[in-house]
């Protein structure tokens, strides 16, 4: 099958108009959120989520704690399913992030929270879900019906939606410009991948890799790591820079690879002196980036071409994972929508 008739080749490129929607179409129920959030005064939240939802997590974790401040955690679904021992959620935003909301173990965290009393919400593509029936507010990411096995428009959607949630806390109207302009910048790196396949015909027969990113885009580091894995069967393990020095860059050997992701931002000064460091050990780096510096030690150099905020960056930098993914996969002769082993909805406890 030709790769533009996939599944996965649409839904990947359908990214910027699903964006659009969403944020034009959530923002009262994001507003009317915000509002229970201010009037319970809500200082910590504790996200649901499992598998790609939950590297949206992590990209909450550092929205909502640098933005807003707030104290964030990722919830620990065994504790309320397997050990019945869930944490105090009194005072807590309780918040599901789910792209089928039908996991159980998500759904039973929600349902013990507003047990308790606490305020819950949904990030969810099915505003009918178990998970959405648990909440006391909804955000749906209007992506339309997913059919690859592979999650990529219900991911970045996820993160414009934590993104608006951000947004409209902080009352800021230049974020909210630019977060407004996220679906141009998406559609512009989207345009921008037409050299992947050349990188994927070099990577043909990669076993291993490491992904390093840090700060908004460690999320980014693990989405793109999970991605090679379901879609290659590549071993890829995800990293901070900061921890990949703290004893993994041991397995750094001539020709091994290792993707960087490095926007600009805050963090650049380190990833420089990361990919100088992985460099000199011999290792090939594949770097997602708009740093002139860090693209120039790139073996293979992936641009950004629509420089963002640091802070909206992992919305823009996951799009060359996702398209590397899927060349590679279509390299080796994987069929895209449907690797081995994985079902759409998995529902765990």
């Amino acid at each position: 099958m030709r790769l533009e008739n996939t599944y996965l080749w649409n839904e990947i490129h359908q990214q910027p108009e699903v964006l659009r929607t969403l944020l034009e179409a959530e923002r009262e129920n994001v507003a009317r959120l915000v509002e229970d959030i201010r009037a319970r005064n809500i200082r910590h939240v504790m996200i649901a989520a499992r598998g790609t939802s939950d590297n949206a997590g992590r990209y909450a974790k550092y929205l909502l704690g640098a933005t807003n401040r707030f104290v964030v955690s990722l919830a620990t679904p065994s504790l309320f399913t397997l050990y019945g021992q869930p944490p105090d959620l009194r005072d807590v935003l309780v918040l599901g992030i789910s792209q089928s909301g039908a996991s159980p173990d998500l759904v039973a965290v929600l349902s013990e929270g507003r047990q308790q009393g606490a305020l819950t919400a949904a990030i969810t593509n099915f505003p009918d879900s178990d998970l959405a029936a648990q909440a006391d507010h909804v955000i749906g990411l209007h992506a339309g019906r997913e059919q690859s096995l592979a999650a990529t428009k219900t991911y970045t959607a996820e993160l414009a939606a934590v993104a608006l949630l951000s947004t409209t806390l902080a009352g800021d109207e230049d974020r909210q410009h630019a977060l407004d302009v996220i679906p141009a910048a998406v559609g512009a790196t989207l345009s921008s991948c037409t050299t992947i396949d050349r990188a994927a015909e070099r990577y043909r027969y990669m076993r291993h890799c490491v992904v390093i990113g840090r700060g908004y885009n460690y999320a980014t580091a693990f989405e793109i790591a999970l991605k090679l894995k379901e879609l290659t069967y590549t071993i890829a393990e995800p990293y901070s820079s900061a921890d990949f020095l703290h004893g993994p860059v041991a397995l750094i050997e001539q020709g091994f690879p290792v993707i960087v992701i490095a926007p600009q931002g805050a963090l650049i000064p380190r990833l420089r002196e990361l990919t100088a460091t992985v460099r000199q050990y011999g290792a090939e780096v594949v770097a997602i980036s708009d740093d002139d510096e860090i693209l120039s030690q790139a073996r293979v150099p992936l641009g950004l071409p629509a420089p963002v905020p640091e802070w909206l960056s992992p919305i823009t930098a996951v799009v060359p994972g996702q398209v590397f993914a899927m060349l590679l996969a279509h390299t080796r002769g994987i069929e895209v929508d449907h690797p081995r082993s994985l079902h759409k909805v998995t529902e765990t406890e």
